[in-house]
């Protein structure tokens, strides 16, 4: 017998995001939202088991499943598939926003840094902090996302660039409630000031760090800054092929501040995602777009930087897969507002509401390895959904209105 047995009706509109699903995400139109009107949701045990229009739901359908189901009112409500955030910096304490003050008023990146800001403050105020401290600062930041209808979040570490201090970081992240929390690992987010030069940090890292999270169960992927001044794509290749070494899935921050060949090496090693992407380029958007790694877009840090965008649409047509994140950081993407960037994304990025609605479901699911259990609603899929204040085309519309009503995660009610 199912412990948990649940019929959800009194759905105006479900968006179950089944044909997007089907496609892959890819070149996401309307018709795949798969909208289904006056319709009802069948969970056993969190799974969804069936889904359709309320009038087709008879009851030897419902004996199928079990005895005694509970019928929840979702009060004539708009449903779609919860959201999900693949890309954060949620651990981290101390503050930069003294530093956007000064940026605003011209002061480079390498003047900051002279005065003691930049990343490295955050470095220093991480290592000085707790584990406790940063768990309790990063569940608030957990929490708001889940306000937003996010049950799915993924947490880098990085601004620790020491084992010890990544170790706490990553034990902070597992430690959240909420969402289910996927942690990546990113010490190579700078140089790291116990090392004199790039390299020898990477030594240590690959030598000892590396093995030390996959043996310690604290990293589910790893991650990299590929940028000039940063990372090279000779110290990346060999990160890559330790984190595979060590079974480790792997994404990247690659191509945001120039055309640096990140994203080519990269897809070499088959990615579950490339964040950033800003200045990719037509072949490299070809190889793309036949595989499975998905291009995280980051347009909120795009617009801090006060610098170009993605090229989404010359992605999406070509029939790469696209998400969306916050990208939410104490320097360049101090927002954890999806609705900024959703919006972001239709005016900048030119991209459709569907296309948006689907970067941050399906998309967002794929990118972090979990789309065959979350980003459509559909049997044999996990329960999380969330309900709407108004229509589905009030979302991404008004920038700090992200008009979700309830959040349900694995059929349980946790907003």
């Amino acid at each position: 017998m199912p412990k948990s047995f649940k019929v959800f009706e009194d759905i105006s509109e479900l968006l179950s995001l089944r044909a997007a699903a089907a496609k892959g995400g890819r070149r996401v139109t309307e018709d795949d939202l798969s909208i289904v009107k006056k319709a009802a949701i069948v969970a056993v045990d969190g799974q969804i088991v069936w889904t359709g229009p309320r009038a087709e739901l008879h009851s030897d359908t419902l004996k199928s499943f079990g005895t005694d189901p509970e019928f929840i009112s979702l009060k004539n409500k708009t449903v779609l598939p919860a959201f999900v955030e693949p890309h954060t910096h949620l651990v981290f304490a101390g503050n930069r926003a003294h530093e956007f003050e000064w940026r605003m008023q011209g002061q480079t990146y390498q003047q900051i840094a002279a005065q003691g800001g930049g990343i490295l403050s955050t470095v220093k105020a991480t290592r000085e902090a707790d584990e406790v401290t940063l768990r309790k600062l990063a569940q608030k930041r957990a929490d708001k996302y889940v306000a937003q209808g996010v049950t799915l979040l993924e947490v880098k570490s990085g601004y620790g660039q020491d084992l010890e201090t990544e170790i706490k970081s990553l034990k902070a992240a597992r430690a959240l409630t909420g969402p289910d929390i996927v942690t990546t690992y990113l010490g190579p987010h700078s140089r790291s000031p116990d090392h004199a030069d790039l390299e020898s940090y990477m030594q240590k890292i690959c030598g000892e760090i590396l093995p030390r999270l996959v043996n310690e169960k604290l990293a589910d992927r790893a991650d990299i800054y590929i940028e000039k001044g940063f990372y090279s794509t000779g110290l990346a290749r060999t990160y890559f092929e330790t984190s595979k070494a060590l079974n480790l899935p792997i994404t990247a921050h690659v191509e945001q501040l120039s055309d640096f060949g990140g994203t080519a090496l990269a897809l070499e090693f088959n990615p579950q995602s490339v964040d950033h992407v800003v200045y990719i380029g037509p072949e490299v958007i070809a190889t793309l777009a036949k595989m499975e790694t998905t291009a995280v877009l980051l347009p909120a840090s795009d617009f801090y930087l006060k610098m170009r965008y993605p090229p989404a649409r010359e992605l999406i047509d070509a029939g790469a897969r696209v998400a969306l994140s916050s990208d939410f950081n104490p320097g360049t993407s101090p927002t954890q507002d999806l609705s900024f960037v959703g919006v972001l994304a239709r005016i900048e990025m030119k991209m459709t509401l569907p296309e948006v609605i689907a970067a941050f479901t399906f998309g967002g699911a794929a990118a972090l390895g979990k789309h065959k259990q979350l980003g459509s609603l559909e049997p044999g899929k996990r329960c999380d959904f969330l309900t709407l204040e108004d229509g589905w085309r009030d979302l991404f519309y008004s920038v700090g209105h992200h008009p979700v009503d309830s959040v349900w995660k694995a059929s349980l009610s946790i907003k």
